[in-house]
């Protein structure tokens, strides 16, 4: 847009007939009117920190995993989906070398691209994250350059929607738009994402959040080669079901649950080891059942339940997608509920040995069979132990369900989401 055309882009944006926002936000006219809101907002908000420029508009969604409880890390499938909360973002080219980024209600920074190498300082940080994203496209042969932009976070940081995965992909859109044409496929923007999260962030990570931010939609991933995992994105309208994709924060504590989480993959690789292999995806079912007597001792009987259950999850999500694209929306169900118990059973990620006291999700899985029992589904949501759950939640019960567990957890605590379409996109009007 030309550098004294906000207002019309406002205009536009406040215009309740907008279909792009329709696709991004849903039919709901306070939604719409609150989203047009919060788009003039951060417009107003970067005239006034960095003067009137030509503008692009940017939407990043969080991302929820829905098939395939911890099975990426032993080379196995998932199914996952992109939300309706997201990342928005208003940016325009600088002219120079350094991007400066302000996001609302966190400290403004910058980072110079003319250093394009990881600093371990920088680790755990938006600033190594930037430089890691640009130095990884520049790497590829894309073009860089500064830019300033100014950023909403609408997916909440700790909800187990992957608010990191999508920043991530929002900073990869915008240096597409800006200096590439829009050239950067979704798919390699996913992987330029992680790595910028593992070498630059310092914090080792899969796929998956990333690549759900990126392509939208449903998409399930087949990791057997973690080095060029299979993207697919599954033809699927959620919003026809008239469910309601409901997350839950149970507001279980997160701390101290790295070795819970480090047991995970540690347990499921010794039972492959046993069988010559590096991961679960190397070996069948029928074989780690032939060497379970022999090896419970050695590698415990807890070590082999999780075998099971990805085994079990792994296949689970190639009978979700064959589901879906009947679009036989029942058995689907039945198997996120099959999911959710092989995860409590045999993966046992839903409360911490340690503490057992404190079971937020145990709870919270418990209300939601109360209420859903033969009209929805529940599980557990992403890492386990604390944290969040998911629930498929019909419209006629919405209110009951939502209800049902903010009494426990507290107002604001369900997040009433859908499947949306568009991953990180830049928002023509």
């Amino acid at each position: 847009m030309e550098k004294d055309n906000e207002k019309e882009v406002i205009k536009k944006i406040n215009d309740g007939n907008n279909s792009t926002f329709r696709e991004l936000y849903g039919s709901d006219a306070k939604v719409l009117k609150k989203q047009a809101k919060r788009y003039s907002s951060l417009i107003e908000k970067f005239k006034s920190s960095f003067g009137p420029n030509e503008l692009m508009l940017f939407s990043s969604p969080g991302r929820t995993e829905i098939g395939g409880n911890h099975t990426d890390h032993n080379y196995g499938r998932v199914l996952a989906g992109a939300v309706n909360l997201d990342n928005v973002a208003v940016a325009a080219t600088n002219n120079t070398n350094v991007v400066r980024i302000e996001s609302v209600g966190y400290p403004k920074f910058e980072v110079d691209l003319s250093k394009l190498t990881s600093d371990k300082k920088e680790n755990f940080t938006s600033v190594a994250l930037v430089r890691g994203i640009g130095s990884r496209m520049k790497e590829l042969g894309f073009q860089i350059g500064g830019f300033d932009c100014c950023i909403d976070g609408g997916v909440p940081v700790g909800s187990g929607l992957s608010s990191s995965a999508s920043f991530e992909v929002l900073i990869g859109a915008i240096f597409s738009h800006l200096f590439n044409n829009g050239k950067l496929d979704p798919v390699q923007n996913a992987i330029i994402g992680q790595y910028s999260e593992n070498v630059f962030f310092g914090k080792p990570c899969g796929l998956m959040d990333q690549t759900a931010c990126a392509v939208g939609g449903l998409v399930t991933i087949d990791f057997k080669d973690p080095a060029k995992p299979i993207v697919k994105k599954v033809n699927f309208d959620f919003v026809a079901t008239g469910f309601a994709l409901v997350i839950t924060d149970t507001g279980s504590n997160h701390a101290d649950l790295n070795d819970e989480y480090a047991s995970l993959p540690t347990d499921m690789k010794a039972v492959a080891a046993e069988l010559g292999a590096k991961v679960l995806r190397q070996v069948t079912l029928e074989q780690v059942l032939e060497i379970a007597p022999k090896i419970r001792k050695k590698v415990g009987d807890r070590a082999i339940l999780r075998a099971i259950h990805f085994q079990g999850d792994n296949q689970r999500v190639v009978d979700q997608v064959a589901a879906l694209e009947k679009n036989d929306f029942k058995s689907f169900l039945g198997m996120v509920i099959d999911s959710g118990f092989s995860s409590y059973m045999y993966n046992q990620n839903i409360y911490p040995v340690n503490n057992v006291k404190e079971q937020g999700v145990s709870l919270a899985l418990a209300l939601s069979e109360l209420v859903l029992k033969g009209k929805g589904a529940w599980r557990v949501h992403g890492g386990g132990f604390a944290g969040t759950i998911q629930a498929f939640v019909p419209q006629s019960l919405l209110d009951r369900y939502v209800s049902t567990l903010e009494h426990v957890y507290g107002k604001g605590s369900c997040h009433k989401l859908f499947i949306r379409q568009k991953g990180a996109v830049k928002i023509d009007l």
